[in-house]
């Protein structure tokens, strides 16, 4: 079913209130605590996903929700909201503008819309099935990229794989660098990454340990800029996939990434056993 105007609008509507709660606490007094799996959490991040529930909740009272701080609320319409108030929380706490508030719409385990917003720096990428991905209102299209070889890569950091994924994630280091380290990865960003590839700065985004709330917004965007989302074995991207994303602006180097990812030693046996399981 096509994405709705109303949606649309309500989507816009969440990422101003969730900006709203976030700038007065940027680069001020973060309160920041570290939750059960050791990754950070601020004021800013519970505000912002409450200002973000209270609309919902006014307004798309049947939806269900799924956010990070807060957790899941029921819904019976088979769509549901997922909210991540801050992505990249560590560059939040550290004063560095390349965070971002994630907004999807989930609709029968799908992803159909998407929002990156930037508050502090008022950058916003909006995609939704059927549509043209918009950044600040204006559309945008991934590049265009000739070969492997000299593409760039960014992921948030090499810390995020665990020890079966190194080898792939290193195996693509080597095909995009061509054995230069000057032509290596570009480390940090988060969701700005694949904003970034969307308006055709980057090529390839490849990252793991993801839960829904991470990627599930990132898809329509990167998609409707004319790039391709999918798992490590090259599947779409569903409320069931494991975590293990790959963002690809050009879909014609696709079958080459995966290739590339592929060549790591024992990597005929990839995708079974190993995966993160977020599906909680």
């Amino acid at each position: 079913m096509p994405i709705r105007q109303a949606d649309l609008a309500l989507a816009h509507r969440l990422a101003d209130a969730a900006g709203e709660a976030i700038r007065p606490y940027f680069r001020g007094e973060l309160g920041t605590e570290m939750k059960a799996d050791h990754s950070p959490v601020t004021l800013a991040d519970r505000a912002a996903e409450a200002a973000m529930r209270r609309i919902l909740d006014a307004e798309a009272p049947g939806d269900a929700v799924h956010g990070e701080e807060y957790g899941i609320k029921e819904g019976v319409t088979g769509r549901t909201w997922v909210l991540d108030p801050i992505d990249g929380t560590r560059s939040f706490t550290v004063g560095r503008a390349i965070f971002g508030t994630l907004i999807a719409l989930v609709e029968d385990g799908w992803p159909m819309m998407g929002v990156i917003d930037q508050p502090i720096q008022r950058e916003r990428w909006i995609g939704a099935a059927g549509r043209p991905t918009l950044f600040n209102g204006a559309p945008v299209r991934t590049r265009a990229c000739r070969e492997v070889e000299g593409a760039i890569l960014a992921t948030t950091s090499p810390h995020a794989f665990n020890d079966d994924e190194v080898p792939y994630f290193m195996a693509l280091v080597a095909a995009v660098s061509g054995g230069h380290a000057r032509q290596g990865p570009v480390y940090g960003g988060d969701c700005y990454n694949y904003g970034l590839l969307a308006s055709g700065h980057l090529d390839i985004v490849c990252e793991a340990g993801l839960a829904l709330y991470d990627f599930a917004a990132l898809a329509p965007i990167v998609e409707g800029a004319g790039g391709r989302m999918c798992d490590w074995n090259g599947d779409p991207l569903t409320q069931a996939s494991t975590g293990q994303v790959l963002a690809i602006g050009d879909p014609a180097r696709m079958d080459e990434v995966l290739e590339a990812l592929h060549a790591a030693p024992g990597a005929h046996d990839h995708g079974h056993g190993h995966g993160h399981d977020h599906d909680h």
